[in-house]
């Protein structure tokens, strides 16, 4: 796990600034400079539209009694695409408005729950109850 995380925060920037010079010489330093930018605002604009929805679907579903499981991973997939998006880059980007996107974000949302189907039925789930003072 440890050499993945490794290799994904190595690799990702590396693959993107060769993108974004590649970008820059076909449309120019400047528009991709202002690219980078917008879509920076946008991811913003949209994450922030989207959490408050997702808030609002969480607060409703808990006063129907109900657990939010489905809305918290919309919200989970909603914070790591906000975060995404506001990494220069279009790689980023790109999934980033994927996990954004209401959707686009099915697609990652059935493989958390996958993920976490296995990680119940292996019953790999370990809670520490100790407090530390």
């Amino acid at each position: 796990m440890l050499m993945k995380l490794i290799l994904l925060f190595t690799l990702t920037p590396i693959i993107e600034l060769f993108i974004l010079f590649q970008l820059a010489g076909i449309m120019g330093t400047w528009s991709t400079i202002g690219l980078v930018f917008i879509t920076g605002i946008a991811g913003a604009y949209l994450a922030k539209s989207e959490g408050r929805l997702i808030i609002s679907k969480i607060k409703r579903e808990l006063n129907q009694g109900k657990l939010p499981g489905n809305e918290l991973i919309n919200g989970l997939c909603v914070l790591v695409g906000g975060a995404l998006l506001l990494t220069p880059g279009l790689i980023t980007d790109i999934v980033g408005f994927s996990l954004v996107i209401p959707g686009l974000r099915e697609i990652y949302k059935l493989y958390i729950k996958r993920k976490f189907r296995r990680i119940i039925d292996r019953q790999d789930i370990h809670i520490d109850y100790r407090w530390e003072d």
